[in-house]
């Protein structure tokens, strides 16, 4: 068990190394990466524990150039670890390189990254996904990259409403019963009063 946790280790590292210098060669002969701008629509988003978001970020484009030699790479950084969120690689996503903590509950939009589009939907967030997501992009034509922030809070405890019990049902008296209950009393209390009298006089 221990050997194939090490070797697994080993074949994830391995795979890390080959992401990192394949995009290190996309960096250094892209010719016109100045000119090649990656932004992100929203820079920091707020959401709450099991619901679902959507990140996305924007990239030059170039219609001289198809999709597929589009790569992608976007990660989560937090103060504990680094994960892989989403990887692209000519034009096709790689699940392989996906960090189990999203493993599937990232999803994609195809048909938006041609028009320079990168939008992911995270479905049922946890408190973990907190963090920085960078997400790098790299082309022929340039690459760069952007970053944004979320933060997932955990979800509220939300009180129960209010039961009342069945056996015994809470309810205002009406007008006729509160005014039955002192006369009631009142001729119990005269009752006695003559018993008494009666006991007496006996």
């Amino acid at each position: 068990m221990v050997r194939r946790l090490q070797c697994f280790t080993r074949v994830k590292k391995n795979k890390q190394k080959m992401i990192f210098w394949i995009l290190l060669l996309f960096i250094l002969t892209s010719s016109s990466s100045g000119s090649f701008v990656v932004n992100v629509t929203q820079s920091s988003y707020q959401a709450e524990e099991n619901h679902n978001i959507s990140l996305e970020w924007t990239f030059t484009t170039n219609t001289q150039r198809s999709t597929n030699v589009i790569h992608t790479l976007c990660q989560l950084f937090t103060d504990v670890r680094q994960s892989v969120l989403f990887h692209i690689l000519d034009g096709v996503e790689v699940p392989e390189s996906q960090d189990e903590q999203f493993a599937g509950r990232v999803q994609w939009d195809k048909d938006v990254l041609r028009e320079g589009r990168l939008r992911l939907h995270v479905s049922r967030l946890r408190t973990a996904d907190s963090g920085l997501y960078l997400c790098d992009v790299f082309t022929r034509y340039g690459a760069n990259s952007r970053q944004c922030h979320l933060n997932v809070t955990a979800e509220r405890d939300r009180p129960e409403p209010e039961t009342q019990s069945a056996t015994n049902p809470r309810r205002d008296p009406s007008p006729t019963e509160s005014r039955a209950q002192p006369e009631s009393r009142g001729r119990i209390g005269l009752y006695c009063v003559l018993g008494l009298t009666a006991a007496v006089l006996v």
